[in-house]
């Protein structure tokens, strides 16, 4: 493909796999088709950066991660469409760094991490209530309240006890307090511009949890069941952003944006054809070797003497079948290139330690 026919092939892109921060405002996103517009409001003010963690996924920044043609559109058509993103491929080959790679370059601030295993259930990415420790607090509450008025309150006189305690009191426990939004929950709710949520290794869920995402991905909404049963109209939860904060009204959350989903799996169970259907999928191929050698030199700064020889040799590893992750490299590179490392036979004894083929155990 000639350069004008790349770069007209591209013009519709957004995302360009750059792995670099927007210098300055970041680009804005695509309008929404208009059967995945939502109505979430008001708008929240934009997620906090977490650097640290894109780092550590992604290293600096300062050198191209290139993405192949293929694999650039499909993402590109993800957020064109607001749908998810059902990424595929052998474990360690950096799908999950995908989302990381997303928020760095389009400015979406924090990823959000979902982290599945056997026992998960959508409530867990929703939200959780703290009903022990709400009958805790509130137990102690009316302890400190008998002690300052001389009787215990009923029910019925809780607000109105509340109302002529002294200021320096502390005030009645709302039930907001003990409801924390999980990564999920938290994406939904309407920021102006979409979070990113990284929902990991779906594959290894109850049977049943990609059909119980069906209608959350599908209207960008929930409802919480001890909000929606209270007689206040709004409530102040937790989020799933350290120190987070946000206000539900009539226990609904809606989004406005809806976030970037990126799904990851290791292809250890097939998934059904409705859930399939929301999806954009993605089969993650391994990383040429000009690929890995960006990688590494993203990750560490720079290109160690006898890097190009590691990388010949995983290349060679993973095409004679073993299992390897991107992760074994670096640490072999990191390990051999530092100071005072001997490559002698104990040397090379740790060297295979590292590269060695995750499928066999050990």
């Amino acid at each position: 493909m000639s350069v004008p026919e790349a770069q007209g092939r591209q013009e519709w892109h957004v995302f360009h796999a750059t792995g670099r921060a927007p210098d300055g405002m970041p680009p804005e996103m695509p309008e929404p088709p208009p059967w995945r517009r939502f109505r979430g409001g008001p708008p929240l003010p934009a997620p906090p950066d977490d650097e640290e963690a894109a780092l550590r996924r992604l290293g600096p920044g300062d050198v191209i991660r290139q993405l192949g043609a293929e694999e650039s559109d499909i993402i590109n058509a993800a957020l064109l469409l607001r749908r998810p993103l059902l990424i595929t491929g052998p474990p360690g080959i950096g799908k999950s760094t995908l989302a990381f790679l997303i928020g760095r370059e389009l400015g979406l601030g924090r990823v959000l991490e979902w982290n599945i295993v056997s026992r998960t259930t959508l409530r867990d990415g929703l939200h959780t209530y703290d009903a022990l420790g709400r009958a805790q607090a509130i137990a102690a509450w009316r302890a400190g309240l008998r002690e300052a008025v001389g009787e215990e309150p009923g029910e019925e006189a809780v607000d109105d006890m509340q109302s002529v305690l002294p200021p320096d009191r502390q005030p009645t426990p709302t039930l907001g307090e003990f409801i924390s939004l999980g990564a999920l929950g938290t994406a939904l709710l309407p920021y102006g511009r979409p979070r990113v949520l990284l929902i990991d290794e779906l594959d290894k869920s109850d049977i049943d949890l990609p059909n119980d995402l069906l209608h959350v991905l599908e209207n960008g909404s929930y409802e919480i069941p001890e909000l929606v049963r209270d007689a206040a109209e709004s409530a102040r939860v937790h989020t799933s952003d350290p120190g987070g904060h946000a206000v539900v009204r009539e226990g609904r959350v809606e989004c406005q944006e809806f976030p970037v989903v990126v799904i990851t799996s290791n292809g250890e169970r097939e998934f059904p054809a409705a859930f399939r259907r929301r999806c954009l999928p993605l089969e993650m191929r391994p990383p040429t070797r000009e690929q890995l050698l960006a990688i590494v030199e993203s990750h560490l700064r720079a290109r160690p003497e006898g890097a190009e020889r590691l990388v010949d040799e995983y290349i060679r590893r993973v095409r004679s079948g073993g299992t390897h992750s991107l992760d074994q490299l670096l640490n072999a590179v990191q390990l051999t290139t530092a100071g005072g490392f001997q490559a002698d036979a104990d040397g090379r004894k740790l060297v295979e330690m590292l590269l060695r083929d995750l499928a066999k155990g050990r």
